[in-house]
């Protein structure tokens, strides 16, 4: 099983922080530094250092020759998608074949109307993603591409450089991970990613649909690769996490057995918890865990967890 760390822009990050974010996950046992693709947080965020997801992991990839980015993930809605496959080529690239590819359907409403991008129904938003996925991959494996979709057209696509991967697995990211995204992931992706409140319990039947749409594609399932988000915090001991269960609770004015609930999903807990956690994930068949810190603790909790944590596994 590999591990990511996530870093979402819009919650403020400087590249310095990146930077140091990146090293200590090298250090410590991780592999890869995952970007969500949001520019602000909300219509307040003007005191944050919002920089380009994009821009922030071709940086990333010149100043740390060891480490993985991926997206977790782009937004369809956002690039043209022969302008996405480009792009994403020149990174794999530019970084030795080092990118993580994750795409899916968009859902910020707000980001949306802040940029000027059409906002349309969620059932529109999936299908562009189907078309998208197929136009990436075209682009990607040919020497000329054309497409004619309903939502998306391409004409006679030449690009070059190819990724250096071959090939270049699509990861789908899903939040509710419902039938029909599903059925797209099984129908065009090489594997998904549930994010971000899902013990194993809760991934097993989504798997399990999954796989059977796998089977009805044709594809082996066991060849679908499976990755969680988790919002992440390491304890050194269960007084400190009982502590912090106490204090999220008051500070988000809900009920103690509320919050408890609220974290049950999310990979909370000392070194023995999490080690015993980490290896229900494993047996289910979840290949690839990235892991949400509190921000500004990222640096702090690598180094913990990977000391106490992923040494032992």
């Amino acid at each position: 099983m590999e591990f990511g760390v996530q870093v979402e822009p819009q919650f403020g990050f400087s590249f310095d922080d990146v930077v140091k974010i990146a090293k200590a996950a090298v250090d410590n046992g991780f592999s890869s530094v995952w970007f969500s693709d949001h520019f602000m947080l909300d219509a307040e965020s003007t005191e944050r250092v919002l920089l380009d997801p994009w821009l922030l992991m071709t940086a990333l990839v010149m100043v740390n020759k060891k480490i993985r980015v991926g997206s977790l993930v782009f937004s369809q809605s956002y690039r043209n998608p022969a302008l996405t496959a480009k792009m994403a080529a020149t990174l794999d690239v530019l970084s030795g074949g080092r990118l993580e590819f994750g795409i899916g359907a968009g859902w910020k409403e707000l980001e949306y109307k802040a940029y000027g991008f059409e906002f349309p129904d969620t059932l529109t938003r999936i299908e562009q993603l189907a078309e998208a996925i197929q136009i990436i991959r075209g682009i990607w494996e040919n020497e000329r591409f054309s497409f004619k979709g309903k939502h998306y057209t391409v004409e006679d696509v030449v690009s070059v450089p190819k990724p250096t991967q071959k090939p270049m697995r699509v990861w789908v990211g899903s939040a509710a991970g419902r039938r029909k995204m599903l059925r797209l992931t099984a129908k065009y992706g090489d594997g998904i990613n549930l994010a971000w409140a899902y013990s194993p319990a809760d991934c097993i039947p989504k798997f399990r649909r999954l796989d059977k749409f796998c089977q009805r594609e044709g594809r082996d399932p066991s060849e679908m690769l499976k990755s969680v988000g988790l919002w992440t915090r390491f304890f050194e001991s269960e007084e400190e996490m009982e502590a912090a269960i106490k204090e999220g609770a008051t500070s988000r004015k809900v009920s103690e057995k509320e919050y408890r609930e609220r974290v049950s999903s999310s990979l909370w807990g000392t070194a023995n918890q999490m080690i015993e956690r980490l290896r229900e994930y494993q047996r289910i068949g979840v290949s690839h865990l990235i892991l949400m810190f509190p921000p500004g603790q990222e640096v702090e909790q690598i180094k913990s967890m990977g000391e106490a944590v992923l040494s032992k596994l």
